[in-house]
């Protein structure tokens, strides 16, 4: 299973964590995304996909509050069956998650996220990738949000259609896409998917 946990990086403006439950709300965790203890959030995966997509999410200030967040994706096994509520989840794969997100808390740039689980050398592999992925994403004006909001990834053509709704030239929305890395960030998710993948599998 992949836990994820995330906890409130800027804590000046106060407590966000109602924002960033909003902003994670189109996620379906198998355990449901919900505020643990003061500002930290967990939820529980049974693919790496969507926990990526959380990390990645959680990485978004102008959409989870304004404020950063550091997050942790443990990888390992969770308490069968599952309950439904993150209090009552026990298990390794927590342990994981709560070490990691203590390892992100002391990154000092934008992309504060990281990995554990049982294997240390794949957990640093797919650390050091989606670290690479939350700076891009990190990193983002509201500008090229803008644009990237009306994408959606893998499809064609889709272009003219945003300049038309933005009120903007098709060159216009085809620089913030470069600008912003957009394409590349899709094509690196799934090196991170099976990175983590590949740490519950026997070897």
């Amino acid at each position: 299973m992949y836990t994820v946990t995330i906890n409130q990086r800027d804590r000046a403006p106060g407590d966000r964590v109602p924002q960033l439950l909003r902003a994670l709300a189109r996620l379906t965790p198998d355990v449901p995304l919900a505020r643990t203890v003061g500002d930290e959030v967990q939820g529980v995966f049974s693919t790496p996909e969507p926990a990526v997509d959380a990390a990645l999410s959680a990485m978004r200030a102008d959409a989870c509050g304004g404020v950063r967040w550091n997050v942790g994706i443990g990888v390992g096994p969770l308490g069968e069956p599952l309950p439904t509520a993150m209090q009552d989840v026990t298990g390794l794969g927590l342990v994981y998650s709560r070490r990691a997100v203590e390892r992100a808390q002391h990154i000092k740039d934008e992309g504060a996220v990281a990995v554990d689980g049982p294997d240390r050398a794949l957990a640093a592999e797919a650390g050091a990738v989606l670290r690479l992925l939350a700076l891009t994403v990190a990193r983002r004006t509201t500008a090229e949000w803008r644009v990237l909001e009306l994408l959606t990834p893998g499809v064609r053509g889709q272009q003219k259609a945003v300049a038309e709704a933005l009120g903007i030239t098709a060159q216009a929305v085809s620089k913030a896409i470069a600008r912003a890395h957009w394409n590349e960030e899709f094509d690196a998710r799934p090196a991170v998917a099976h990175l983590l993948r590949l740490m519950l599998e026997p070897r």
